[in-house]
């Protein structure tokens, strides 16, 4: 089992930046490919970022794609995302997930969720 929490959502104006965080436990955490998603209201769960065990591949959905930049930190079992150029269309809940394997866009493939946190753009 891997246990995620997310953390760092919050209220920002369009073109500011947020980190978000997500911390795991559980199971050896270098084992696992790291994703984030977001689903908006009325949406549904999109692919975000995903990045491998070794920080060596990472692949972004073309929406954040030079925005965005996800990274994790084996130490200390904790994935990031860094946002910035944040624009009211980025508002949704994030979610990380982690999942045995290569890189997936589908969330399907994934076998763990956090909670998630929510991220509010205003214009």
């Amino acid at each position: 089992q891997v246990q995620l929490v997310e953390s760092g959502g919050g209220l920002v104006q369009a073109g500011g930046s947020l980190r978000l965080s997500c911390a795991a436990s559980g199971r050896t955490f270098t084992n696992y490919f790291m994703g984030w998603f977001r689903q908006a209201p009325g949406k549904e769960r999109e692919f975000v970022a995903v990045i491998s065990w070794s920080s060596d591949r990472t692949y972004y959905a073309d929406s954040v794609k030079g925005r965005f930049t996800i990274s994790r930190d084996n130490a200390e079992k904790t994935v990031y995302l860094q946002m910035n150029s944040l624009k009211p269309e980025d508002t949704a809940s994030y979610y990380c997930a982690a999942r045995w394997g290569g890189p997936s866009y589908s969330d399907a493939a994934y076998n763990y969720w956090g909670q998630g946190t929510q991220v509010t753009v205003s214009s």
